[in-house]
């Protein structure tokens, strides 16, 4: 009895077969590794700023509020949220102390949206790393198996001609063969194509977190008050920072 599989494949197969097959491994390995990799990020992401927001809003000062977003050591690639609160008092401080060459060029208001602007973008541009490349494997995995089905049963009829043997034992093995490679490919591009779209699911979701947690670090340092949306009515308003001297509409671009 005759056993097929991939294992006959390789064995039978050519050098394009070999290529084929090695292709869809490697991106096999590679979609499951950003995979695997980008969850982990995304549910740590997840705990790290339910966590931090509660306990940053519920500081009785600013600096209090900062220890309460990171361990000591942590940095601000490590919390996204600790980020936005030192982008946003790193700003709001030069603001304050260059305010004699750069209040009538730009408000307080627009200055601090930019710097809070600035770190969201490095942050989105952090989460959507790696999906590229689930997006790349989703799509062209399925083409890939295909062609070596297609390559397969051309070189079957090939030898279908040469040997004038059209029964079914004979053709049914090369085939079937053939055919494992769409299943193959698909078997890699489903995967990828899930993960992507959870993962992009995901991330949009830890992006509104972030969005709402910068509206009340924008809200905070032009008027010394959160605005109660940012983290819900149980949390309590962060004294009035000295950098905190104008008042300005929060506009995301």
């Amino acid at each position: 009895m005759q056993h097929y599989g991939l294992a006959n494949v390789w064995e039978t197969g050519d050098v394009v077969t070999r290529c084929i097959l090695s292709v869809l491994l490697i991106m096999s390995v590679m979609s499951w590794t950003v995979i695997i990799v980008k969850l982990s990020q995304v549910m740590r992401l997840r705990r790290v700023t339910r966590q931090s927001d509660t306990r940053f809003w519920s500081a009785d000062r600013f600096e209090d509020g900062l220890s309460s977003l990171g361990h000591p050591g942590s940095t601000a690639r490590d919390n996204p949220l600790l980020a936005l609160a030192l982008a946003g008092h790193e700003a709001a401080t030069h603001h304050r102390q260059t305010q004699q060459h750069l209040h009538d060029r730009i408000d307080v208001s627009d200055w601090i949206t930019r710097r809070l602007q600035d770190t969201m973008d490095d942050t989105i541009a952090r989460l959507q790393s790696g999906l590229a490349i689930l997006a790349s494997i989703g799509s062209t995995a399925p083409f890939v198996g295909l062609f070596g089905t297609v390559w397969g049963i051309y070189h079957a009829l090939i030898v279908i001609g040469e040997t004038g043997q059209t029964s079914i034992d004979h053709v049914a093995g090369p085939v079937g063969e053939s055919l494992i490679m769409t299943a193959f490919g698909l078997f890699v591009a489903i995967p990828a194509v899930l993960g992507y779209n959870g993962l992009t699911r995901a991330n949009r979701t830890i992006v509104a977190r972030l969005k709402r947690f910068a509206h009340g670090l924008h809200a905070y340092f032009l008027t010394g008050s959160q605005l109660p949306s940012s983290a819900g009515p149980q949390m309590h308003a962060v004294p009035r920072s000295e950098s905190a001297t104008h008042d300005g509409a929060f506009r995301w671009q």
